[in-house]
């Protein structure tokens, strides 16, 4: 009987124990936990205020895509993804197993988080498709990490004057709003990998070539505010401009010199020639989609070269017709014309070779009809011979321009620009190559369920 009430008493506490056990796993509730952390919490002050020390908060960005940058009010628009990661020990808790990962709205307001803005952002736009694009994970010794999905326009102050042969360097900064160094400082999470761009990100007129992150100092009177920036390098694509501007601007010029070759009395075929090439280079030239500056671009250069060779060819033309109509015709009354050719003593006429002045041995007795043609026909060579020449002249200071032109905005223009942005980065800053396997597969992963 004593055996028995041992075994019975032995199998009540087994069953207490285990029912202590159920009652105590069902009770560890994260989020019981959580709103049980949230009792005593204060969101107006920053998690290290009682230290007298500033919270570091690391930030990374990660653009999901990148509008065309518009020249006329000089900004773009992205679309991109803000994680913050910070310190909280007052949301720490034994109790807590493993990350609580959370996307409630009312939970932000109840915590305290980092003050940011974007200081060149014009507009921006917070995403709620299909419902509001936030994360906010809280480990269990207190570190909070906060993701948001933003949609921003940033501004992005352009120098176009080797447009379209330029490369542009725009940024994204973000910012301390209310809080100065002594309260919080912003840094970037990772060395390489603080800004990170989708895999398949393509703009229609530019390639990106790399990004650098830096921090910076946002100083006014009312105190120093911690910012960082992140800079974007971009070179502008030139096969549309060379599709639409430079080549066909090349076949006009080419075309205009035509009328080196045809003949001097086809007037008709020349104006209309020169006038038609004029115009079209004039209405390209005005026609082109290019952004109104106040100083002068590379494109402007290129078309306003052409359209001067154009205009040469048909001033050459008009000097050309007006020596061969004016001087080249013979007039009987005014014999002394003066000729561009050599004068010559002979009594030939007829060698069409040779520009022949009739001097007899008696100046009395010349002739002045004979000195007349010769003097008609040496003028005629002499427009002739200007045609000549322009057919060689013309491309061949075509050649040369295009030669200066596209040495100095390719080659030496772009290697100024290279070692100013050699010079910034290795002063300030940190630069990442955008290369295909340089990507945070991990940051990725952690975005996965923002993802609409």
């Amino acid at each position: 009987m004593k055996r028995l009430m041992m075994m019975l008493l032995g199998l009540v506490c087994v069953f207490i124990t285990f029912v202590n056990a159920e009652n105590k796993t069902k009770s560890v509730d994260p989020l019981m936990v959580l709103d049980k952390l949230l009792r005593g919490y204060d969101r107006r002050s920053t998690p290290t205020s009682t230290q007298g020390v500033a919270t570091n908060v690391y930030c990374e960005f990660y653009v999901a895509s990148m509008g065309s940058i518009n020249t006329d009010n000089m900004d773009y628009t992205t679309d991109l993804y803000l994680k913050q990661k910070w310190q909280d020990s007052r949301l720490s808790s034994d109790s807590l197993q493993e990350p609580l990962d959370l996307a409630d709205p009312n939970l932000v307001k109840a915590i305290w988080k980092p003050e940011i803005f974007f200081p060149n952002a014009k507009e921006g736009d917070f995403q709620f498709v299909t419902m509001p694009n936030l994360l906010i994970r809280i480990h269990p010794d207190g570190q909070i990490l906060y993701i948001l999905r933003l949609r921003l326009k940033f501004s992005c102050m352009m120098e176009l004057s080797r447009y379209p042969l330029d490369e542009q360097t725009c940024g994204m900064m973000i910012s301390s709003f209310s809080k100065t160094t002594r309260e919080m400082v912003l840094h970037w999470s990772k060395v390489e990998e603080s800004v990170t761009v989708a895999k398949d990100l393509k703009m229609p007129q530019f390639t990106l070539e790399k990004v650098t992150a830096k921090q910076c100092d946002d100083y006014n009177h009312m105190g120093n505010y911690s910012c960082l920036v992140a800079k974007f390098h971009m070179k502008r694509s030139i096969s549309f401009h060379l599709i639409q501007n430079y080549l066909p601007s090349m076949l006009m010029v080419g075309i205009s010199w035509v009328s080196f070759w045809m003949d001097i009395e086809s007037v008709p075929g020349r104006v209309s020639l020169g006038v038609i090439t004029l115009l079209s280079i004039s209405n390209q030239a005005s026609g082109t989609n290019v952004p109104q500056t106040s100083y002068v671009k590379a494109i402007d250069i290129w078309m306003g070269t052409c359209t001067a060779f154009v205009f040469a060819a048909l001033v050459e033309f008009t000097f050309v017709n007006y020596t061969w109509r004016t001087k080249g015709k013979v007039n009987h009354r005014y014999p002394t014309v003066t000729s561009p050719c050599p004068v010559q003593t002979s009594k030939k006429t007829e060698n069409g070779d040779k520009c022949v002045m009739i001097e007899l041995e008696d100046p009395r007795h010349e002739d002045p009809v004979a000195t007349a043609l010769a003097s008609a026909n040496c003028w005629r060579k002499f427009a002739t011979g200007i045609d000549e020449v322009s057919r060689m002249i013309f491309p061949l200071g075509f050649t040369v321009f295009n030669i200066i032109y596209w040495l100095y905005y390719l080659i030496i223009v772009q290697e100024e620009f290279q070692l100013d942005a050699s010079g910034e980065s290795e002063s300030n800053s940190t630069v990442q190559s955008l290369n295909q396997g340089s990507y945070n597969s991990s940051y990725l992963d952690e975005l996965l369920p923002l993802s609409p």
